[in-house]
This record gives C-alpha cells, sequence and structure tokens, in this order.
C-alpha cells in the first residue's frame, strides 16, 4: 500500500535501536526523510547509515538527551515537520514504596512532559501546512496497570489525557495525534524487564521469556518491525479520520472487550 507520505519530513525521537527504530525504518520505507534522535551518538549513526542505504531517503542524527530542553532545542532546530514520533524509555520497574517525589518529576519529565513539550513546539507548523501526524508511543499500562511499573502508569496516564484533549482541539486542522501502546516487544525494554524477573526469583532468561509469552494469547513477543509498520500507517494519508485513540500493540494480552 501507497501509504501517500513520500517526501514528508518526520521527527522521530529514540529511534537508534527497538521500536523507534522500528518507526523510523518503515516511515523511510514510506519515502519520508527522517530527523533522527538518540543519546547514544555511534549505535544512532549507524541505524542511519543503514537506513540511508537501504531506503535512499536523507536522514539526519541527533545525538542528545530528548528529556532535556537543550536536547529538544538540538533536534527541532532540524524542523519544521509533517510527522512527529514521540518517545523516551521508560522508568524502572519497583513498588509503591520504593519512589520519591524526586522518582515521580523524573518520570512524568520523560514520559509525559517531553511529548507534550514536542507537541507544543510542532503543532503550530503543521496546523499552518494543514497536515500533520504525531504518533506517541506509550504503554499498554494506560490501558491495564501494571503494579510494578506504578511510575510509568502514571506519566503514560498523564500524557494521555493530555492528548484526549488536544487531539480532538486540530483534527479539524488536517492534524492528527494517536497513541501506540506496546506490550511486550522483543526489544532491550523486554530484556531489562525479564532481566528483573530473573534476579527476583532466581530463574533463567530463557525461562522468564517462556513464561511472559506464555502469557500472551499470540504466544510470542512483538516485533519492532510489525510496531513500526502500525505507526507508519496512523501517519499515512489513510488515517486522517484516527484521531485521539490508543491503538493496543499487545498480542491480546490485554484482556478487554473495548
Amino acid at each position: 500500500m501507497d501509504l501517500g507520505i513520500r517526501g514528508k519530513r518526520a521527527l522521530v525521537c529514540a529511534s537508534s535501536k527497538g521500536l523507534g527504530r522500528g518507526c523510523a525504518e518503515a516511515l523511510a520505507e514510506a519515502g519520508v526523510d527522517l530527523v533522527m534522535n538518540a543519546r547514544g551518538a555511534e549505535a544512532l549513526e549507524a541505524a542511519a547509515v543503514e537506513i540511508r542505504a537501504r531506503h535512499q531517503v536523507n536522514v539526519v542524527t541527533v545525538a542528545g538527551d530528548i528529556t532535556s530542553e537543550a536536547g529538544r532545542a538540538a533536534v527541532l532546530a532540524h524542523g519544521p515537520f509533517d510527522i512527529l514520533v514521540t518517545n523516551a524509555g521508560g522508568p524502572p520497574p519497583g513498588l509503591w514504596s520504593d519512589w520519591s517525589r524526586e522518582d515521580f518529576i523524573k518520570a512524568l519529565d520523560a514520559n509525559m512532559l517531553t511529548p507534550i513539550a514536542l507537541m507544543q513546539a510542532v503543532l503550530p507548523g503543521m496546523i499552518t501546512k494543514g497536515w500533520g501526524r504525531v504518533v506517541n508511543i506509550t504503554s499498554v499500562s494506560v490501558k491495564a496497570p501494571v503494579p510494578v511499573l506504578g511510575l510509568s502508569n502514571s506519566a503514560r496516564a498523564g500524557l494521555t489525557g493530555f492528548v484526549a484533549g488536544t487531539s480532538r482541539q486540530v483534527a479539524g486542522k488536517g492534524v492528527t495525534i494517536n497513541n501506540l501502546l506496546p506490550g511486550i516487544h522483543a526489544t532491550d525494554r523486554a530484556i531489562a524487564l525479564d532481566g528483573a524477573v530473573v534476579k527476583a526469583r532466581g530463574i533463567s532468561m530463557e525461562d522468564a521469556i517462556a513464561e511472559r509469552a506464555a502469557t500472551i494469547p499470540a504466544g510470542r513477543y512483538g516485533t519492532a518491525a510489525e510496531f513500526g509498520a502500525t505507526c507508519a500507517f496512523l501517519c499515512s494519508q489513510h488515517a486522517g479520520f484516527i484521531v485521539g485513540q490508543n491503538v493496543l500493540l499487545d498480542g491480546g494480552a490485554t484482556n478487554a472487550t473495548l
């Protein structure tokens, strides 16, 4: 399917690997020029080299912390953007009694306030053009809170509330904002979470993965490629009537009617 976005320009955050990389790859395959961001310069440039060679699109790399004002300013200097994909690593797991105010502030900065700041920066330009796409990578925890991910539950729920209201305000201007809610995918984040289970229970990594996969009706972890393909569709010309939605990609793990 031709997504109708060849020649558009996208900012994809945290895109050197994992789900962000999957989104960058899928957009590049659709002919979208990229500004890619991640903290690690070496991994970021390696990803960009591969994407340029594979898809023949223009790729600019900006290494830096997107959760900082300086990091955002450095990335936004390469705008304007037709497409924005926000993404940042999730906060660490723990118990409700473990977290201080500072822990919550850090989680809010990374997973709520940073995406909001990026949207506030790019939405005016999209509105002026009469076309834009924003996809926020959040978490399945928005639909079904994960007890050990209280920091993520809190911050991402706040972002979801912001998007719910804002998306309806800009939809009439040709701009859509939607959220992608990943369950367990085969990424470094999954390795970290499975590693915590290994440490807590003294089991092997293979057993930890098998146990988690058994809780997913699809019987496996998701892939970055299929996640990216969904992101690219939400950014396409065909998705202009999808507004303010929270799209689960969890292999059926969230047992809910709606």
